[in-house]
């Protein structure tokens, strides 16, 4: 794995000595690291997510902006999950962090095992949600290329109607609800139920309910 292809791990940590000690282990773990002094330090970089993964792990206490409250700003973060490193008597603090979205805890001081572990289900977590981010991107966007009409067909076609039933409940022909489906399949692939439901419910997990 090249330096480049790795996954990335932030490390917003205020104690240096352990800061630099924890990066030079994550990278011998085979990972990329970057690490902050601060919670506003990593506020201030805004890393973006890369596709092999990432994370942030973050400690729970420091001063100015703890962990916690480097959380709450960032609110839900699939596409790069949080994992926060904890002293002895942190742990009511590590529950309250994993309430509000974090992925994981890591007691100080850690073994390498753990951190691996914890780690690595981090950074294919990330790059799962963002996997899932561009299907859905890719869903909206062939999905746009309906017209109003064209995007009533597909919902009842998706639902598993026929063409006669779909042509009564919207009260058009048989005809015109050929024609409507042989444009669905031109614009987006998929002109059979089945793909249509997948296109559609990747992008909204209701939007067949009744």
């Amino acid at each position: 794995m090249t330096a480049s292809s790795a996954p990335i791990i932030h490390v917003a940590d205020d104690d240096a000595h352990f800061l630099r000690s924890l990066l030079f282990m994550i990278e011998g773990l085979g990972f990329a690291a970057v690490g902050y002094p601060s919670a506003e330090a990593f506020v201030q970089a805004d890393p973006a997510p890369v596709p092999q993964g990432c994370c942030l792990l973050l400690d729970i206490r420091m001063p100015r902006m703890s962990g916690l409250e480097l959380q709450r700003r960032l609110g839900a973060t699939p596409c790069m999950p949080i994992l926060f490193m904890t002293g002895h008597g942190d742990v009511d603090q590590a529950v309250q962090a994993m309430r509000g979205g974090a992925l994981d805890f890591l007691q100080k001081p850690f073994k390498e095992q753990a951190l691996f572990d914890a780690l690595s289900a981090a950074v294919a977590a990330s790059a799962e949600a963002q996997r899932q981010l561009a299907r859905m991107d890719e869903a909206r966007a062939l999905l746009a290329r309906l017209s109003p009409r064209e995007r009533d067909v597909a919902h009842l076609v998706a639902r598993g109607l026929s063409n006669k039933e779909v042509a009564r409940r919207l009260d058009i022909s048989d005809h015109t609800v050929h024609v409507h489906r042989q444009r669905i399949t031109e614009k987006t692939g998929s002109g059979h139920a089945a793909g249509l439901a997948r296109l559609i419910l990747r992008v909204d997990a209701d939007a067949l309910e009744d």
